[in-house]
C-alpha cells in the first residue's frame, strides 16, 4: 500500500465516507457505550403469530417501563385530553343554555326562514323545486362542504387500499397476477348479465342525466342523479370488467371532473355570494320558473354535485373491489 493511500485511510473524510456506505460504524471506538441488559432471545419467531412479534418488537424499540420521559408524556397526554373534554362539554352547554325552546312557535326556524324559502323562494332563485333552491342557492356552501366531504372519503379511500405498483415483492406480484384477472371471482363471460347490462345501462345513465338537469323543476337532483350514474357505472364495470371500463373512465379521469367540477362550484357560487352580499350588479339571471334554462346557477351546480358523486360511487366501489382502478 503506497503512503498516499495510507495517508488518505488516516483523514476523516475516508471515515466519513466509509461510515455514510455502511462500511465502517464511524462511532466505533470513539463514544462509551453502555451494556444492554440481558433479554430473553428467540430463536425460532415462526412459533409466535405476527401479532406477538410486532408487540415484542414495540416493546424492545420503546421499552416504556423504563422509559420516565413516556410515562410522563403518557400522563399529561390523559390530564390535558379529559381537562379539553370537560372543557368543550361546558362550551357546549352553555352555547345551548342560550338556544330558544324548540318548538315554539315564536322561534325563527318555525315562522321567518320557513316562510322565506315558500313565499321568496321561486322569486329569487328561480327553481320550481323549493328544496332545490335553498340547498343550491340560500344554502349552497353548505352543500359544496358536502361535497367535499365526498371528495375527502374517497381520497382516504384511495390512500388506503390503492395498490403500489412501484414495489416488486412477492406478494406484490401475486396481487398484480390476480388483478390481470378482473373477473375471478365473478360470472366469467356471464351472457344474461352483459346483455341486460346492454340494455340496462344506457337507460339508467340517460335517466340519471334526467334527475341531476330537471332537480331545479322537479324532485331530484345532483346527489339522487349521481347516485344512479354510479349505479350505472358499477353494473357495467360488473358485466364487462375494469378492461372495457377503463377505456372511459380511469383514476385520471375521476380527478380531472372531481377537482374540476368542485373547483368550479367553489369559484361560481363565491362570485355569486359576494355580488349578493355586497349589492353589486351580477349577470346570472333567475331565467323564467318553469324552463329548463334558468334557476341562475342552480343547474350547473346540480351537473358539478352530480358529477362528484357518480366518480366518487365508482371509485369507492373499485377500490373496495381490487384496490385500484
Amino acid at each position: 500500500m503506497s503512503r498516499q493511500r495510507k495517508n488518505y485511510e488516516e483523514t476523516k473524510q475516508y471515515h466519513f465516507l466509509q461510515w455514510l456506505f455502511g462500511k465502517e460504524d464511524y462511532l466505533n471506538g470513539h463514544i462509551e457505550m453502555k451494556e444492554e441488559e440481558e433479554e430473553e432471545i428467540i430463536e425460532d419467531t415462526a412459533q409466535f403469530s405476527d401479532e406477538v412479534q410486532r408487540k415484542r418488537i414495540y416493546e424492545r424499540l420503546y421499552n416504556l417501563d423504563k422509559n420516565r420521559e413516556m410515562k410522563f408524556f403518557n400522563k399529561i397526554y390523559a390530564v390535558v385530553s379529559v381537562l379539553f373534554c370537560l372543557c368543550f362539554i361546558g362550551i357546549m352547554l352553555l352555547a345551548v343554555s342560550y338556544l330558544p325552546r324548540f318548538g315554539e312557535a315564536s322561534n325563527p326556524d318555525n315562522n321567518e326562514v320557513s316562510e322565506r324559502y315558500i313565499e321568496k323562494g321561486q322569486e329569487e332563485t328561480g327553481a320550481v323545486n323549493i328544496v332545490t333552491g335553498m340547498i343550491l342557492d340560500y344554502r349552497a356552501f353548505d352543500t359544496f362542504g358536502e361535497s367535499n366531504v365526498l371528495f375527502i372519503a374517497a381520497c382516504c379511500v384511495t390512500i388506503l387500499l390503492r395498490t403500489d405498483y412501484s414495489k416488486k415483492s412477492k406478494e406484490q406480484k401475486k396481487i398484480l397476477r390476480a388483478q390481470n384477472e378482473d373477473r375471478n371471482y365473478e360470472p366469467k363471460n356471464d351472457v344474461i348479465l352483459q346483455k341486460v347490462a346492454f340494455f340496462l345501462v344506457p337507460l339508467i345513465l340517460i335517466f340519471g342525466i334526467y334527475v341531476i338537469l330537471n332537480g331545479h323543476l322537479s324532485p331530484g337532483g345532483g346527489f339522487s342523479g349521481g347516485a344512479i350514474m354510479g349505479a350505472g357505472l358499477i353494473l357495467y364495470l360488473n358485466a364487462y370488467g375494469f378492461a372495457k371500463t377503463e377505456r372511459f373512465f380511469t383514476s385520471k379521469t375521476y380527478k380531472v371532473i372531481t377537482v374540476g367540477a368542485l373547483s368550479f362550484y367553489c369559484l361560481a357560487k363565491s362570485y355569486s355570494f359576494f355580488t349578493g352580499a355586497n349589492h353589486l350588479h351580477s349577470i346570472i339571471s333567475a331565467g323564467t320558473p318553469g324552463k329548463i334554462i334558468s334557476a341562475g346557477l342552480i343547474l350547473p351546480l346540480n351537473i358539478c354535485v352530480g358529477l362528484v358523486v357518480t366518480c366518487t360511487m365508482y371509485s369507492f366501489y373499485a377500490l373496495f373491489r381490487k384496490g385500484g382502478y
